[in-house]
């Protein structure tokens, strides 16, 4: 089992959709696959499930969330359904006692299930923030801290069989996002063709340093039990692709990018050879680590493909079947979500993305195998 992060410092670079139909394609590809959503923007929470349901979660957990302990003596019926992130980390947060059981998760398809985000996941950073130095003390409850949502990972992999585990992240370097990008196995950065992608890169790289700088202290000061809850090795970057450019046929060249896009394109890798160190890419190649992965595959954007999908809960290649079939049996839910009718002659386009969603998933997986 792998866990996989996308992450930018960068806000609106579709991160979030990107990471949804990644999940979908690898389920395509028989792949058991575990969405963890751990941006408080709670998007890809929103892409997988109606509202409606997630509230109805959220409203159950409103209790445990103020004060867990006295909640869960009242109701330990609550784990007999799917909970979120926040409540699963609730338990350490509070310096309680960990639940027995886990509670399921919320199922997409066969092989794919999906643990929701939750807008109140600030204060499990607030603890991270309280207790970290701690955990250069070797102190108990800082390392529980800093190692649950990975321990989460590892516990809900057992129990399922997943073969990924992907986890979203907001933009932020702050301490959340740290102890999630230093505990998993590899991320990817989503970017767009701009000069906010080359300084959110430099961003991401000049924290890594510090970060594992940090990691290596605690590592030296704990004891090898203790170390063994974190990652063998610490995280490597998987590489980067573009994600919801315009396309531009006239812009002779591969990725079909009008120039002054194309032109950030090639200085990305550039930032990358400068300021993610080597140590955290040793697995890539050199023609991985100058392109984009999956190459042209998900570069160009969709236009409004990906909100008609968000609407309707499902990837956009599957469009066409969840519409069809809602306006058969369900035509209220569509004058509900405000759904304009979609005209069948663009329901090949919206199939023929999984192609493309296929081939950048096997480009990542390429680049996972070599984790190894």
């Amino acid at each position: 089992m792998k866990i996989i992060s996308l992450f930018n410092n960068k806000g609106g670079v579709g991160k979030s959709t990107l990471g949804y139909h990644l999940g979908f394609a690898l389920s395509e590809l028989g792949k058991k696959t575990l969405m963890i959503d751990l941006d408080p923007q709670c998007n890809l929470t929103i892409c997988g499930i109606e509202t409606e349901y997630l509230h109805n979660i959220w409203q159950e957990e409103d209790p445990f969330i103020d004060d867990f302990e006295k909640a869960f003596k009242e109701n330990q019926s609550i784990l007999e359904t799917p909970r979120s992130i926040h409540f699963l980390l609730k338990p350490t947060e509070d310096g309680l006692s960990d639940f027995d059981i886990l509670p399921p998760t919320v199922n997409l398809n066969a092989n794919l299930d999906l643990i929701p985000g939750r807008l109140s996941i600030h204060k499990y950073e607030n603890k991270l923030a309280e207790r970290w130095n701690g955990a250069y003390q070797g102190d108990n409850l800082a390392i529980r801290t800093i190692t649950k949502i990975r321990e989460l990972c590892n516990l809900y992999a057992a129990k399922n069989n997943y073969d990924f585990i992907i986890i979203d992240t907001s933009p932020s370097l702050g301490i959340l996002n740290k102890t999630i990008i230093s505990t998993v196995d590899g991320f990817f950065i989503p970017a767009q063709p701009d000069m906010f992608s080359l300084y959110g890169i430099r961003n991401i790289g000049n924290s890594l340093e510090l970060w594992k700088k940090e990691f290596d202290t605690i590592y030296n000061l704990i004891s090898s039990d203790k170390r063994s809850k974190f990652p063998q090795n610490f995280v490597q970057f998987l590489g980067f692709t573009i994600y919801k450019a315009a396309k531009y046929s006239g812009g002779n060249n591969e990725y079909d990018l009008a120039q002054a896009h194309y032109s950030y394109v090639e200085k990305i890798p550039k930032i990358i050879e400068q300021f993610i160190k080597e140590s955290n890419r040793l697995h890539l190649t050199p023609e991985q680590l100058n392109t984009p992965i999956g190459g042209s595959s998900v570069i160009h954007s969709h236009n409004t493909f990906p909100s008609v999908a968000q609407s309707l809960n499902c990837p956009i290649w599957q469009v066409p079947e969840v519409y069809t079939r809602l306006r058969k049996e369900h035509p209220e839910v569509l004058l509900e979500k405000e759904i304009e009718p979609i005209n069948q002659g663009s329901y090949g386009r919206y199939r023929e993305t999984l192609d493309k969603y296929i081939s950048f998933t096997k480009a990542l997986l390429e680049r996972v195998e070599r984790l190894n």
